[in-house]
């Protein structure tokens, strides 16, 4: 590593801060030209388009001179400090909150902009931000403690070099994403076309108590610690949170329960391909088991048995299609429906030709959903490996000195 340096962000690039709507101003759900970007929609070192609410085109203008243009980099600053993304080309020119600031005009025959966001996002760039936050109770990081985050650098065409190994492997992460998206899509029109729009009348509807076996998780008393836990070997114990970072099929959980826990609670065990449902807070997510786990009591479990007449790709698209605020009340706090109107949710059940057919044309669809989420969780963690390994020199990448010389950043 003789031929590394150590440089200051603040001389490789411009740190600028974000705006913050005028007073009594409010966000919109309503799609507008005009994106705003908040520290909450960042999660995983990326930006959730999906969630972004927008700011109404008549007052914009007051705060038009704090957006950001494709490939900027942002980073959180109040709060939850160090959370990175990097603008996508579909939110060019969107506007940013005072709680995070860009870095623009990043010198590259200096520093490859890719490398920059590996590094920040990286153990030790995380390190270097964290020891520059200020305050307890919210911390903060001022801009110009930004300027001030030192970054070790080997050789430009090594930046390049490292970048590229690191971008190829989240980009097919990315893909393997968008793949499975795509896969679930086709699942849902399928079933949106047979089952909604061209449903048979003799098609009978029933309550689904039944047709499955419906069961709802527990909690141990939160303050006996010692049922909780946050080993792997531990059962994993699912939460809403959980749901809504999965992608169709749960595989991890942020919390573990002890097996003295389940015992003792008599918590329903879920087998493995089990449809799950939260029914409280956030209604509606719905998720498919990997193995044997367990939940809290927000999320019911569908349970079936030889005489179920339906697949399970056929529930958890129902149940992620159903429109729920037809069942509960609603406030401006929480969102939820009981396991009564649960289990009393009538669903159709088709012919079984039909239903045959469906599952030969699904079940091949959620596999490979399944195969893709292995996939992307083995480069997850070839890319986790290498990140630190790669930015502290550990690792060497070869490089074409006079090729990768020529590259820009």
């Amino acid at each position: 590593m003789s031929e590394w340096k150590e440089i200051e962000l603040g001389q490789v690039a411009d740190v600028r801060g974000g705006k913050r709507l005028p007073k009594g101003e409010a966000l919109s759900e309503f799609p507008t030209n005009h994106p705003y970007i908040r520290t909450r929609d960042i999660a995983n070192h990326k930006i959730k388009i999906n969630e972004l609410l927008f700011v109404p085109d008549d007052i914009f203008s007051s705060i038009s001179n704090y957006t950001v243009e494709e490939n900027d980099l942002i980073i959180s600053i109040v709060g939850t400090i160090g959370l990175c993304a990097v603008i996508p080309k579909e939110l060019h020119l969107a506007s940013l909150t005072e709680n995070c600031a860009k870095i623009v005009n990043i010198n590259n025959k200096q520093i490859n902009r890719t490398f920059l966001f590996y590094y920040l996002i990286s153990e030790e760039g995380q390190a270097e931000i964290e020891s520059r936050s200020v305050g307890s109770t919210q911390p903060k990081l001022p801009l110009y403690n930004i300027k001030s985050i030192k970054i070790p650098v080997p050789p430009l065409p090594e930046q390049h070099a490292i970048a590229s190994v690191l971008s190829s492997l989240d980009d097919k992460i990315d893909l393997l994403h968008r793949e499975n998206k795509t896969l679930e899509a086709m699942a849902e029109t399928l079933f949106r076309q047979w089952f909604v729009e061209e449903a048979k009348d003799e098609w009978e509807e029933v309550p689904l108590s039944e047709v499955t076996k419906i069961a709802i998780g527990r909690t141990p008393p939160r303050k006996e610690s010692h049922w909780f836990s946050t080993d792997p070997k531990d059962v994993k114990w699912v939460s809403i949170k959980d749901l809504g970072q999965s992608e169709v099929f749960v595989f991890d959980t942020s919390e573990y329960l002890k097996q003295e826990a389940v015992e003792n609670f008599n918590i329903p065990i879920i087998p493995a391909d089990t449809v799950l449902l939260s029914f409280k807070m956030t209604v509606g997510r719905v998720g498919i088991t990997t193995e044997p786990m367990v939940s809290n009591e927000a999320i019911a479990h569908f349970k079936f048995d030889d005489n179920t007449p339906f697949s399970k790709e056929y529930l958890y698209i129902f149940l992620k299609t159903f429109k729920y605020e037809s069942l509960g009340s609603t406030s401006s706090i929480v969102t939820a429906i009981n396991s009564s109107m649960i289990k009393d949710i009538e669903i159709i059940i088709p012919d079984d030709i039909t239903m045959n057919v469906f599952r030969t044309y699904t079940e091949p669809l959620f596999s490979k959903i399944k195969a893709n989420i292995y996939q992307i969780r083995t480069l997850e963690k070839l890319r986790d490996t290498l990140l630190p390994k790669l930015m502290s020199g550990e690792v060497r990448v070869k490089y074409e000195e006079e090729e990768m010389a020529s590259c820009s950043a």
